[in-house]
C-alpha cells in the first residue's frame, strides 16, 4: 500500500506559482520606479531586491516540497526537519554572503534595493496568507484511523449502573 500524498503539497505548489507571477509584476514595477528615481542603478537595484526576496521566500516552500517526497518512510520526520532546517541555514549563509558582496557594488542604490526587498517580502507574505486562507485543509490531514471489526462497532446499550427500570441501582435516581 502506498502512502497518501501530503495534503500541504498542493498549497505550497499554488503559493509558488502565484508568487512567481506576482514577482514578475513587482519586478517590473520596481525596475520602472527605480529607473525613474535613480536611473540605471535604480533599475538593477529594484530587480535584484525583488529577486532576492522571492528566491529566499521560495526556498522554504521548495524545501518542504522536497521533504514531502519521503512521506510515509520510517525516517520521514527526521528527514523533513533536516531538509527544512538545511534550507533555513542555506538562506542565512546566502543572505550574509549576498549582503557583503552587494554592499560594495557601485550599481546598487541602497534605498531602491531596500524598498524593493521589503516590497518582495510583503508581497510573498500576503500571497501566502491569501492562498492558505482560501485552500481547504482537513484538520486530520494525513491521519488514518484504525479499522473496527463489525461486531465491535455497535455500542453497548446496557449501562453498568442501569438495573433496567430507568433508575440508578445505587441511588434510586431516575436517568430520564
Amino acid at each position: 500500500m502506498s502512502p497518501s500524498p501530503v495534503t500541504s503539497t498542493p498549497i505550497l505548489r499554488r503559493t509558488l506559482i502565484v508568487s512567481a507571477i506576482a514577482a514578475v509584476a513587482l519586478a517590473i514595477v520596481a525596475a520602472v520606479l527605480g529607473g525613474v528615481f535613480k536611473g540605471a542603478p535604480g533599475v538593477w537595484s529594484g530587480l535584484v531586491g525583488v529577486l532576492i526576496a522571492v528566491v529566499f521566500l521560495a526556498i522554504t516552500a521548495i524545501s518542504i516540497l522536497v521533504a514531502n517526497r519521503w512521506f510515509g518512510q520510517e525516517l520521514y520526520v527526521q528527514l523533513f526537519f533536516a531538509i527544512v532546517l538545511g534550507g533555513w541555514f542555506l538562506k542565512l549563509v546566502l543572505f550574509v554572503v549576498l549582503m557583503i558582496v552587494l554592499r560594495a557594488q557601485p550599481w546598487i542604490e541602497p534605498l531602491v534595493f531596500f524598498l524593493s526587498l521589503i516590497a518582495g517580502v510583503l508581497m510573498s507574505l500576503a500571497i501566502d496568507v491569501v492562498v492558505l486562507t482560501r485552500m481547504r485543509l482537513p484538520h486530520v490531514s494525513d491521519t488514518t484511523l484504525p479499522t473496527v471489526a463489525p461486531e465491535d462497532a455497535a455500542p453497548s446499550l446496557h449501562r453498568p449502573d442501569d438495573d433496567g427500570n430507568g433508575t440508578d441501582a445505587d441511588s434510586g435516581n431516575s436517568h430520564v
